[in-house]
């Protein structure tokens, strides 16, 4: 079998299992319904209650886990893991070469091959909540392209009668001097207008499913990092919906990195919102 290594260097998450399964014991005694969810993808240490809160509101009967990364270009192609297992520190995950068959029967992708941390960061929690469970690794680019591929992922599973989770990894506005992104100026006053303003128009967006707002939003107010992955979700969440009953679309979670170090310079800072799409 042809893995593929962790890559992400340490800090990210634990590399220890005892350490791992600590950190992740506390989410997995409610497990929810839900298809598909908006998980962050920073480190643990920031946005891991987020991300762990998102693989939790998962139907935990699911076969395979779809997971949807980002950090990619408007005009890029759809990019697919090309190994056939994924390496984390509770072992091997595999991949599901027969839905990524299928999904590439309906859309043409290329190997992603490159250093991003949008799926890899997720995949130990990944393994803890689906043990049994197979995965498909994609990366959407930054076009309403991404909203169709999103649907096509519904389509391929249902030609394979394949019941699969969906997480889109996704952080959102990027502020202060190390992103190059100040119009608020900075310090409280620019946090308070990035939790209340920026990030929640485009969460509002994304709780009504309506997917070229969210483009849009994202495209002038800077966000978030990685749009594609979340109207792909939506375009799977739309699909899925015309034939099967969904839960609604509810904000789990919402913090900064400023929150997970209180008093701690917030000249910089990230927003991280968790989001289940029913």
């Amino acid at each position: 079998m042809i893995l593929r290594e962790a890559r992400l260097p340490a800090g990210w998450y634990p590399r220890d299992r005892e350490q791992i399964e600590a950190f992740l014991r506390p989410y997995g005694s409610t497990r929810g319904s839900s298809s598909a969810a908006i998980a962050p993808h920073a480190g643990w240490h920031y946005s891991g209650t987020g991300a762990a809160l998102a693989l939790c509101s998962l139907d935990p009967r699911i076969d395979t886990l779809v997971l949807i990364g980002g950090h990619l270009r408007k005009g890029m192609p759809v990019l697919s893991a090309p190994e056939e297992g994924l390496k984390t520190p509770l072992g091997t995950m595999r991949i599901d070469k027969e839905l990524q068959r299928a999904f590439e029967e309906l859309l043409e992708c290329q190997s992603d091959t490159y250093m991003d941390n949008t799926i890899p960061v997720l995949l130990p929690m990944a393994h803890y909540f689906f043990p049994e469970a197979a995965v498909l690794w994609l990366r959407f680019p930054a076009d309403i392209s991404s909203y169709t591929a999103g649907e096509l992922i519904w389509e391929a599973a249902r030609s394979i009668k394949r019941p699969i989770g969906l997480i889109a990894s996704a952080d959102l506005t990027h502020y202060g001097d190390s992103y190059g992104f100040t119009p608020q100026g900075r310090g409280q006053a620019a946090l308070e207008w990035v939790r209340n303003h920026n990030d929640a128009a485009l969460i509002e967006a994304i709780l009504k499913g309506d997917a070229p707002e969210v483009l849009s939003r994202s495209e002038k107010d800077s966000s978030t990092c990685s749009v594609g992955a979340i109207l792909g979700a939506l375009g799977f969440i739309a699909a899925k919906g015309k034939t099967c009953p969904l839960g609604p679309k509810v904000l789990l979670d919402y913090r900064t990195s400023a929150d997970a170090d209180p008093g701690s310079d917030i000249s910089s800072f990230v927003g991280y919102g968790t989001i289940s799409l029913g």
